[in-house]
């Protein structure tokens, strides 16, 4: 490992009094350590990462210093004087304020009832609507969202939310702006918006600490950087003193290998899965695609192309129309999640938390909810059967679990994802779906995820993968199909995948070679050695 990781202790300068400090900052749950001896002081005017694997402390940190939750070791203090928060309002009121990763907001709310909830502005006996409908599209224009005051939470997209989110936590005066994951939802686009937007409170004075898995927002925005591994503080150092590379080996502990795997050689085996002409609701217009035993691809696009709306509707999840959908051979002519699961094609959610597991049950029932005949031989259960699939499921795909007894909702969003591929994998499909395998999901549990991935292929299934991260197309897929408005654009192969082509394609709808693609596109029908 480069010398230039060698810990050292990062301490502000005397003359500067830390906007918020932290001094053997600890929690503990019964007799679980989650987090212990945390030292670190946030300055005025710098963005100071916090970097470390799932599971690392992060999020128990970022709710002790915004009085979500009590430390039960450690002090806290703001402008060099000690304070201690009874709860988030007490923190807020302090000038502190973090952005969750998860979307907090009343779903049946309008936009500005929630920017506003609690601190509404009045007119006489009556809310001013007019005034907070006004201060709310000033927020939505300085975050880059395209919501509107009146529009209802639960109409919008997920990425959409994410901005309302974050235009909230900017509506009163802040000393410090905590944002953990705020980027993890957002298309690149409104990404670059909201980097221009932490520059910009770092320049009025603010501290803002950033807690992000993309390591190369982390270099572009830090000023100091410090990592968590397991639950301890490593260090803090220089963010000019670190490079990604760096960055990752601190937060996992040891010199990283390649992060994928060996690509495999061209695949010549007959499509597992073909679409023909399938026409999505509000989502694409008549596309056809196949992938082949053996094979990845990939699907790209900016936020908004139609991709996930294409795989929805494909599994059943949206209205659509398709002239022909095969699977193995045997053509479905009735399209649901069973019906398809059932033909051999199963479809991870980019939604775990909403729409892929339960997060109350416990894992279990959430590992062969979709294979109870596996389980259920009989009318009854078989709690016995079901304990021994979780335990094989966790030792194959390595969910890090402290019970088998624990809900799922407290797992990490890395094993949270693992624990849903091992659920649809009991299906033993032909076809596995994966839309943003590893959004959320640290740098080590990435790189199994991308072997569990290569081993399925290996061994004779398929993969779809669609990702936001280009990176992560390029190195998994062996052909990558490129959406933009609802259409594919663009197949990329061998060394046409990277990532310049991928984006070109995105945005003009040009093809690798700069020119125009069919709109009506077939994806390998006319090309048997595809």
């Amino acid at each position: 490992m480069n010398a230039v990781v060698t810990p050292h202790p990062a301490v502000a300068p005397a003359s500067t009094a830390a906007a918020l400090g932290a001094e053997g900052l600890g929690k503990t749950y019964g007799q679980i350590t989650v987090l212990s001896d945390v030292t670190l002081d946030i300055r005025p005017g710098e963005v100071h990462a916090i970097i470390g694997e799932n599971g690392a402390g992060k999020s128990t940190l970022m709710k002790l210093l915004s009085g979500h939750v009590t430390p039960t070791e450690g002090s806290l203090s703001m402008d060099g004087r000690p304070v201690a928060f009874r709860n988030a309002v007490e923190a807020e009121d302090a000038g502190i304020v973090l952005v969750h990763q998860e979307i907090l907001l009343a779903a049946d709310l309008t936009v500005a009832e929630n920017l506003f909830l609690g601190r509404e502005v009045g007119r006489g006996l009556m809310v001013d609507d007019r005034s907070m409908n006004r201060r709310t599209a000033e927020l939505l224009a300085r975050v880059g969202s395209t919501a509107r005051p009146r529009d209802r939470i639960s109409d919008l997209p997920l990425a959409q939310r994410q901005l309302v989110q974050i235009a909230r936590a900017l509506l009163d005066e802040r000393k410090v702006v905590i944002l953990d994951e705020p980027t993890a939802v957002l298309a690149n686009d409104e990404v670059a918006a909201l980097l221009t937007i932490v520059r910009s409170l770092r320049d009025h004075g603010v501290a803002v600490l950033y807690i992000s898995h993309r390591l190369d927002e982390v270099q572009a925005l830090a000023d100091r950087i410090t990592v968590l591994r397991d639950g301890k503080m490593i260090g803090t150092w220089p963010a000019a003193g670190l490079g990604q590379r760096e960055m990752a080996e601190l937060m996992v502990g040891r010199e990283l290998d390649m992060l994928y795997p060996h690509k495999r050689p061209q695949t010549t085996a007959e499509p597992i899965l073909e679409v023909t002409d399938l026409a999505v609701d509000h989502g694409t217009e008549k596309v056809s695609f196949n992938v082949r035993a053996g094979e990845v691809l990939g699907i790209g696009g900016m936020i908004g192309a139609g991709r996930t709306e294409l795989i929805e509707g494909l599994m059943g999840l949206r209205p659509s129309e398709a002239v022909r959908v095969t699977v193995n051979g045997k053509e479905i002519a009735s399209r649901s999640v069973r019906t398809l699961m059932e033909a051999g094609l199963v479809y991870l959610t980019e939604d775990r938390k909403g729409k892929g597991l339960l997060l109350e049950e416990k894992l279990g029932p959430n590992l062969t909810l979709q294979a109870l005949d596996s389980v259920n031989p009989g009318s009854m259960l078989d709690k016995r059967a079901e304990f021994a699939r979780l335990e094989k499921a966790v030792a194959d795909y390595d969910i890090r679990v402290r019970s088998l007894r624990l809900e799922a909702g407290k797992l990490s969003g890395g094993n949270q994802q693992k624990l849903l591929l091992a659920k649809v994998m009991m299906a033993d499909p032909s076809v596995v779906i994966i839309d943003e395998p590893t959004r959320g999901i640290d740098i080590g549990n990435k790189s199994q995820i991308y072997d569990f991935i290569d081993a399925m292929v290996r061994a004779g299934k398929a993969c779809i993968v669609i990702s936001s991260e280009m990176p992560e197309l390029v190195g998994l897929a062996d052909r990558v199909l490129v959406m933009r408005a609802g259409r594919i654009v663009a197949e990329l192969r061998g060394n046409d995948i990277n990532e310049e082509n991928v984006v070109y394609a995105a945005t003009t709808g040009g093809g690798a070679d700069g020119g125009e693609e069919d709109h009506d596109h077939r994806s390998d029908h006319n090309n048997p050695a595809g």
